[in-house]
């Protein structure tokens, strides 16, 4: 795998993620751990299920953030 553009040295090693609605009920509270991804850019990532709280019906949630930059040069 290639060595990241850059990295964040002040980034933690995970982030504590809420999904709320409109009315801030909330849907999920999910945690997005620290990921080299295999493009070499680096960030966090995700893929959880949220309930919507009235209904009951599940969501599939994917999220990634991704460190802008830390793409490596071709």
């Amino acid at each position: 795998m290639p060595e990241p553009a850059k990295r964040d040295p002040k980034a933690p090693r995970y982030l504590e993620i809420t999904v709320k609605d409109s009315e801030g009920k909330t849907w999920s509270t999910m945690i997005a751990n620290a990921k080299d991804f295999s493009t070499g850019s680096v960030g966090y990532y995700t893929s959880e299920k949220a309930s919507n709280p009235e209904s009951g019906e599940r969501y599939q949630c994917g999220l990634s953030f991704t460190l802008i930059g830390s793409k490596p040069a071709k």
